[in-house]
């Protein structure tokens, strides 16, 4: 098992709808989806680490409902420990910084993306909330 970086993410609700990304061709994993997030900062908590990022990726302040269960993953690379949050989209004009496009799903048209590989076992648990 290698020595992972934790990551949270942010499973953001719109209007009964959630909020998901798709990573740019120029990143890691192009043209995944995921929850949008990023690496936890020295002296950061969670929190502030979930928050801080989705305000820096998409311009928008959120409220975070609950933490989820964490989802390792090994990609060939690096091994990430992905921390999610379930979060209410609070206010602000969604502007995309690193991804390529976003889109507001249902619950059931999550299943119908090509996610990131750690972000699979997320999508799962959220489908069985």
């Amino acid at each position: 098992m290698k020595n992972a970086i934790k990551v949270t993410c942010a499973l953001i609700a719109i209007d009964h709808k959630f909020l998901v990304v798709q990573r740019s061709e120029s990143m890691n994993l192009p043209l995944k989806w995921e929850f949008p997030g990023g690496k936890i900062e020295p002296n950061e908590t969670e929190e502030e680490c979930i928050k801080r990022e989705i305000r820096e990726e998409l311009n928008i302040e959120i409220t975070l409902v609950k933490r989820l269960t964490t989802s390792y993953f090994e990609y060939p690379i690096i091994a990430i420990d992905l921390i999610p949050f379930l979060a209410t989209y609070k206010r602000g004009k969604i502007k995309l910084k690193e991804h390529k496009q976003y889109k507001l799903l249902s619950k059931e048209e999550l299943s119908s993306l090509d996610w990131a590989e750690a972000d699979l076992p997320i999508v799962k648990e959220l489908l069985e909330l």
